[in-house]
């Protein structure tokens, strides 16, 4: 007879419903498990086979014979232990319903204990997409797993526990009440603020205006200036996220494994600053097995690439067509993987390599052609997709000096980014985005309109700065969010000549 149960396969931050079925015949005794399976999945008859004797039950002395269908797709991880030993326990007469709306994913340890997974949430979800009702997870996932409303959900120290629960002492529900996490739990107290950040206003207003509309930035000056200390203190000023983001954040951490089994629920935006040495894959993501790189893991977040130039060029590459599109697909020759990566690039990189071209208090030593083939490694193509761009001069000797006064909390200019985030959402509502830079040439064209003063001013400043196409829809979507930081329901001239002042310095 020919038991089945129900599990399922991650493939990038989606599922599939995987189907496992079991055969024992009259052999010499082994376990074959079929389904493309990979070189974790092939080890789980060593494990699952200890489980279930460790457990205080008899495996099969015969040949058993293991199939993962669709067997078309490759199964790749250890959450198919679970799934598998509770097949083999009902061809052994253990009383487990044959009900294929019950989900089974874990990994199996050799004494019969359930561990944590990676890619939990995403793997419930698919199931919940399916029609399975009820879910069985080790216990350390099963506050993730019970973020997707609507599905039962068990979670299990023990293989035994399970067998239990159909026997003789049912296990607890786990339940989590998503939009209360999420309230109890987002984060106000930050390590940087910007109270602690001498000077520069017009760089910290770069900063609202980019956390405000989701716009790119990238900040040029002398070192020591304070460039590092503000693109830290951004994450002070970010808004909290929304359910549907922490949502779709979790399950790109969870497949990630940087999940932590307390923290089931991404409740604060990710902050990602990589090292120059990082490799494209590092950044794109990729490998044999495709996983998510620091653009993913930065979505709806902030990605701080520091001393910018210092990357090699092929490396900033890769970022331009994600940049664009808010997503990144990795082909492989057995598959294609879309990640989503809806960031926020921001960049520090000094003027020259000496860093000093332009201080007011130190000479710079560099020859133009070093000065050129410096800046060169940031192509045209990629500062056509950065929205702001501003010098982050030195400070000078009384703004150093000065402790008297306080600058602004982070606080305050977070309230202001949360008014404009908000105006933004309600415009936005039905259209499938939910900031400014993410407008696509339709939507500016309703969003973003100007009297005909405005229009005017526009076409001399496309002459006069040469502006690309993208580059004047990227002033738009600028002038935008300078709109709604203002609260103005129209873009007026004072909006744009903001945004162009931004702009012009590349």
């Amino acid at each position: 007879m020919v038991t089945k149960a129900i599990t399922a396969a991650n493939i990038g931050i989606n599922s599939c419903k995987i189907e496992v079925e079991v055969d024992v015949t009259n052999s010499l005794p082994s376990v074959c498990i079929v389904g493309l399976p990979d070189s974790a999945v092939s080890e789980a008859r060593e494990r699952v086979h200890s489980a279930i004797k460790n457990s205080g039950f008899t495996f099969p002395s015969g040949k058993v014979i293991v199939n993962l269908a669709p067997a078309d797709i490759r199964k790749e991880g250890t959450n198919f232990d679970l799934a598998i030993a509770v097949c083999i326990l009902k061809e052994q007469g253990i009383e487990i319903p044959d009900d294929l709306t019950i989900g089974f994913i874990g990994e199996l340890s050799l004494d019969g204990t359930l561990r944590k997974v990676n890619g939990v949430l995403p793997l419930v979800s698919g199931l919940k997409d399916s029609g399975i009702t009820t879910v069985f997870v080790p216990e350390e996932n099963s506050k993730e797993a019970a973020l997707v409303q609507g599905v039962n959900v068990y979670g299990a120290k023990h293989l035994a526990d399970i067998v239990n629960h159909f026997t003789e002492t049912p296990l607890q529900k786990t339940v989590v009440d998503i939009n209360k996490y999420l309230e109890d739990n987002a984060k106000t107290d930050y390590t940087f603020d910007f109270k602690d950040v001498k000077g520069q206003q017009k760089a910290k207003k770069a900063l609202e205006i980019a956390a405000a509309g989701g716009h790119n930035l990238l900040m040029s000056g002398s070192p020591g200036s304070g460039k590092t200390l503000m693109a830290k203190c951004l994450a002070s000023i970010l808004p909290p996220l929304e359910l549907k983001e922490a949502i779709e954040l979790t399950k790109i951490y969870s497949v990630s494994g940087l999940l932590q089994s307390d923290n089931p629920l991404m409740t604060k935006r990710p902050y990602r600053a990589v090292h120059h040495t990082a490799s494209q894959n590092g950044i794109i993501g990729g490998g044999s097995n495709p996983k998510p790189g620091e653009i993913t893991l930065a979505h709806r977040g902030v990605l701080f690439l520091d001393e910018m130039v210092e990357f090699p060029r092929q490396v900033l590459e890769v970022l331009r067509q994600p940049l664009e599109d808010g997503e990144v697909v990795i082909s492989r020759a057995k598959n294609s993987i879309k990640y989503p990566a809806k960031f926020m690039l921001v960049g520090a990189m000094n003027p020259c390599p000496c860093g000093f071209l332009g201080d007011r208090e130190k000479e710079c030593s560099c020859s133009d052609f070093q000065i050129q083939r410096y800046r060169s490694k940031l192509s045209g193509p990629l500062l056509d997709r950065i929205d702001l761009v501003i010098n982050v001069p030195r400070l000078t000797t009384d703004e150093l000096i000065n402790t008297k006064s306080e600058a602004e909390p982070s606080a305050k200019i977070r309230e202001r980014v949360v008014k404009a985030r908000k105006i933004q959402a309600k415009r936005y509502a039905g259209e499938g985005i939910l900031t400014n830079s993410e407008l696509s040439a339709k939507q500016i064209k309703k969003y973003c309109k100007t009297d005909e003063k405005t229009s005017e001013f526009l076409k001399l400043a496309a002459q006069k700065y040469q502006l690309s196409g993208r580059k004047f829809d990227r002033i738009l979507k600028l002038s935008r969010t300078i709109a709604d930081l203002n609260e103005s329901e129209n873009i007026q001239l004072e909006h744009v000549t903001l945004a162009l002042q931004y702009k012009a310095e590349i």
